[in-house]
């Protein structure tokens, strides 16, 4: 490699000697200027915190929503009654009907027989009414379930247990109270062996759910038994059909109205996560055969995860393009100097041509210069949008996620920007004359 040896810019790369005094240099010409240096440095400090902070800010939003998508159940179809949009604007005549939709009994049968690859069937049934416990109430959701609903929803016992098989068969007067319903029913004590009555009916507390996932899958309609509030109370789906019946009415001044759902809520477990999505659309194609009306919805989390993963990339892409935005004009701001400085040093430049400096030299000089502000910016820039993240998560309680790789990323772009932006200035100072150049004052 004789050619490789001799060339002037490798030799120069090659030169420890030299590119320290190059960098000697640098630094002193840096620190000769060094609030110029500074408020130079502070677009790159601002693009590079920027950068690491919003893909932080962004990964942690996607992170959240993965998770609660997740809860829901990789293997899970989740089929929910929606009232009819058509019956809300029913008359006082047809308030007195009986309103019949949701998912029935026909069609939980009908998939189990029909459809291969089940592994179970949770069905579930929801009710608005009042909790009370002593002179405490809340608005809440009486959920009628089965044992197996945590397992299938993915959803921890914090406290005691949930009902048993024993326990449906013999229509028990229990309940499960989630966290939320928990705190503002027993703020003071634990609810574990209290007793809490909806209507008439009491219940005795046996254990504590964690909350269900804020997530809401879907936004075309709500359940009936749907409730802005976020309390639950769980009871054996036998006792609250013993004590309801398959007819919910709800009394208003002068009219009453009058539903009945024979399930708000069905979970069903494929057993294999690979055929989730067929399985699903074999559940559609009956669903929409039984029902005339569209008075039900299909959550299938699988198809939620990989469209939130979608979603993820284009809003990272988004975001890091924004930030790149503040990189740019951070480099803008670092030729803009550099240029200044070109001018400024014209003489100097001119010394050491005569002195025997070549134009590599020159060049070397200046990229250097341009990389040590970059790189300085950047190694500010990514400790300031480390500590972003860290504040955001404290203050507004927004879950941020810190990838590796952000951070090299945001460090890497900012020198790439230096050498990029200082490739003109520092070839337009060895480009003078330097005749010229000596001449100047």
């Amino acid at each position: 490699m004789p050619f490789l040896s001799h060339h002037p810019i490798l030799r120069l790369i090659l030169s420890p000697q030299h590119l320290g005094r190059s960098m000697a240099m640098g630094l002193k010409s840096i620190w000769l200027h060094r609030l110029r240096s500074f408020l130079t440095a502070l677009g790159v400090v601002f693009g590079v915190a920027s950068v690491v902070a919003m893909l932080a800010i962004g990964e942690g939003a996607s992170h959240e929503a993965q998770e609660q998508i997740r809860k829901l159940g990789s293997q899970n179809i989740i089929l929910q009654s929606v009232k009819p949009s058509d019956s809300s604007g029913a008359t006082n005549e047809t308030r007195s009907m009986i309103l019949e939709y949701g998912i029935t009994t026909r069609d939980i049968q009908q998939i189990k027989q029909t459809v291969p690859g089940i592994s179970i069937v949770v069905p579930s049934r929801q009710i608005a009414d009042v909790a009370w416990a002593g002179q405490k109430k809340e608005d809440s959701q009486i959920i009628g379930a089965l044992p197996i609903y945590p397992q299938m929803r993915n959803r921890t016992l914090l406290q005691g247990r949930f009902f048993t098989d024993l326990e449906i068969e013999d229509r028990a007067a229990v309940c499960v109270l989630n966290e939320a319903l928990a705190s503002k029913l027993f703020p003071l004590n634990t609810p574990t062996g209290k007793a809490v009555r909806v209507q008439r009916h009491y219940y005795k507390v046996i254990g504590v759910i964690e909350d269900e996932s804020s997530f809401s899958p879907g936004d075309t309609g709500k359940s009936s038994a749907s409730n802005d509030s976020s309390a639950q109370l769980y009871i054996p789906f036998s006792t609250l059909m013993d004590q309801y019946g398959e007819t919910f009415f709800r009394y208003r001044s002068g009219s009453f109205e009058a539903e009945k759902v024979e399930f708000h809520e069905a979970v069903i477990r494929v057993g294999d996560i690979k055929e989730v999505e067929t399985r699903a659309e074999a559940v559609r194609h009956i669903l929409e055969r039984n029902h005339k009306k569209n008075d039900w919805r299909m959550v299938v989390p699988v198809e939620l995860l990989r469209q939130a993963e979608r979603t993820k990339q284009i809003f990272s892409i988004v975001l890091g393009s924004i930030a790149a935005i503040s990189l740019i004009v951070g480099g803008i701001g670092i030729m803009n100097i550099m240029l200044a400085s070109v001018t400024e040093r014209t003489r100097e430049i001119g010394i050491r041509r005569a002195l025997g400096a070549r134009q590599v030299d020159i060049v070397l000089q200046f990229l250097i210069e341009t990389v040590l502000l970059s790189g300085v910016g950047g190694i500010l820039g990514v400790v300031l949008g480390l500590g972003i993240p860290v504040a955001v998560s404290h203050f507004a309680g927004v879950t941020t996620v810190i990838k590796p790789w952000a951070p090299i990323l945001a460090f890497s772009v900012s020198v790439i920007t230096g050498i990029a932006f200082g490739i003109y200035p520092a070839r337009r100072a060895a480009s003078m004359n330097p005749v010229e150049a000596l001449r100047h004052e």
